[in-house]
């Protein structure tokens, strides 16, 4: 530590406390801390950080409150119906415009026997071998060179602790080489994201007060798969359907009672098969109605430099639902995803019955110009005219001998999507910090695939807000051996400092 520490200190004789750092000054000051901050993601990635379990949220929130307090923050537990967020402030001076960052410190749980590695909660270096294959380094390795092309595995390496990990680093780093913040500076970090952050909306209108800034930058989420800086402009809102079938009171003998008893999975499968057209738009009348893309949004959609040919190769598929004719157009429209489908058992398991119930779960992908209960009441219209009757709840005696269709239908909303005008003023303002940094123009992403719990900032805070995602695209988040390659870890603490360092103009 003593040594990197001096390091610092000929490096801040050599740029002369600049308040404005180069692409070369940026470079610098991370490299030569790149271990150090490297063993910060390392240590913050060993807490189990199930938002399910208390007990780990509670352990997350004791380090991440400590960690920014000895960046110089202040900090505050702001309480929800449930889990609580984490508010951290650092203010430069008051005629600055502050900045809201927003991350997450939970992930989704685990299964330890699909990762290749002993616990997914004790994170490992990894190269890829010749034959492709990612094998274990021991972290003394790092202690002599730093490939960037090096992976560290764990859950949350890049959704979401590593961006935290990133702007601790960065904070650090600009504090031990003097270089002072062009904002006031607010953070909020949620514990339940995973979970759809359901308590968020209300705790945003509570505390709107002390979460009151000038714009929001949302720290998750991946970059463009060509490694380019990037910049999303919106993001879906979700909100969850589930539907149930019924059989009989119980899974009965298919030898019995087959060819007599109506099987609720053959229901299901044709109600579901009745949602879509047979090129996999939404068939369900006026599903799509609302959207509305207009030129110059289009012409920032063709110009997102993907290439779906090879997209294609490296998913290993080649049908396409023909919603849109590419890829960033597609995700412009909301969706309707079977995400999950159950009726009696499977493989070894598998038994000659008759299944009593027949369950999918689907989201719903909302964008901007969605309205999510209309949607909802298209659904159920839809289902109403395959003749079906729609229960909020498991069918009674009465209703099961009285009805003939029968469908359990339960939803809910999350939150809602966003959207940001590309030419707005916080957009130039990130893409002159990245074109600092990076010397190239960010790829512009006018509204991501994903869905992340901003709406509701948007909603009651009044300002803007833009997603800068600093992970790499194929970071396997929300699966069995999630990472990050050490270069975006490097670079996406430099994508920080540049903008903690670049002045606003409204």
């Amino acid at each position: 530590m003593k040594s990197i520490t001096f390091a610092l200190g000929l490096l801040i004789s050599c740029i002369g406390l600049a308040q404005t750092p180069d692409k070369t000054t940026l470079e610098k000051l991370t490299n030569q801390a790149l271990s150090t901050n490297i063993e910060l993601l390392k240590d913050w990635l060993s807490l189990p950080n199930n938002g399910l379990i208390e007990q780990h949220v509670q352990t997350n929130l004791n380090y991440a409150q400590a960690a920014f307090e000895a960046r110089g923050f202040t900090t505050q537990v702001l309480e929800t119906e449930a889990t609580p967020l984490l508010l951290a402030e650092r203010f430069t001076q008051k005629t600055l415009p502050t900045l809201l960052l927003y991350a997450h410190a939970d992930g989704q749980p685990i299964e330890p026997e699909r990762w290749n590695q002993p616990n997914p909660y004790a994170p490992v270096l990894k190269q890829q071998t010749a034959l492709g294959e990612w094998e274990i380094l021991p972290w003394s390795a790092l202690q002599n060179t730093i490939n960037p092309d090096w992976r560290i595995y764990g859950r949350s390496t890049s959704d979401d602790k590593g961006p935290i990990a990133m702007l601790w680093s960065a904070i650090a780093l600009m504090d031990q080489a003097n270089i002072t913040p062009k904002v006031n500076l607010k953070v909020i970090i949620d514990f339940e994201e995973e979970l759809g952050s359901p308590n968020l909306p209300a705790a945003v209108k509570v505390h709107k007060e002390k979460l009151a800034a000038d714009m929001l930058v949302i720290l998750d989420g991946p970059q463009h798969s060509t490694n380019q800086p990037t910049l999303s402009f919106g993001a879906r809102g979700i909100q969850t359907l589930t539907l149930t079938t019924f059989g009989a009171k119980g899974s009965q003998h298919s030898g019995h009672y087959g060819n007599y008893i109506t099987n609720p999975a053959r229901q299901l499968s044709q109600l579901l098969a009745s949602f879509y057209t047979d090129d996999g738009r939404v068939a369900i009348p006026g599903y799509y109605e609302d959207v509305a893309i207009s030129e110059t949004e289009m012409t920032a959609l063709k110009n997102v430099p993907d290439d779906e040919a090879q997209l294609k190769k490296d998913l290993g598929y080649v049908t396409q639902d023909s919603v849109a004719s590419f890829l960033q157009a597609a995700i412009q429209y909301p969706s309707l995803n079977i995400r999950g489908l159950k009726s009696g058992w499977v493989g070894d398991e598998a038994r000659t019955i008759v299944p009593d119930r027949a369950i999918a779960e689907l989201d719903i992908r909302l964008v901007k110009s969605s309205q999510p209960a209309k949607l909802i009441e298209r659904i159920q219209s839809h289902i109403e005219n395959q003749g079906y009757t729609v229960l909020s709840s498991p069918p009674n005696d009465e209703q099961r001998l009285s009805l003939d269709k029968i469908v359990q239908m339960n939803h809910q909303f999350s939150y809602d999507a966003f959207k940001t005008d590309i030419d707005s003023p916080v957009g130039e303002w990130l893409t002159s910090a990245l074109e600092r940094a990076f010397e190239t123009s960010p790829v512009i992403i006018p509204t991501s695939g994903g869905s992340i719990p901003i709406s509701p900032f948007v909603k009651a805070l009044k300002v803007p807000a833009v997603s800068v995602p600093v992970v790499n695209s194929d970071n396997n988040q929300h699966s069995p051996n999630e990472n990050i390659r050490i270069g975006h870890y490097r670079d996406g603490i430099i994508s920080i400092m540049a903008i903690l360092t670049q002045e606003f103009k409204p």
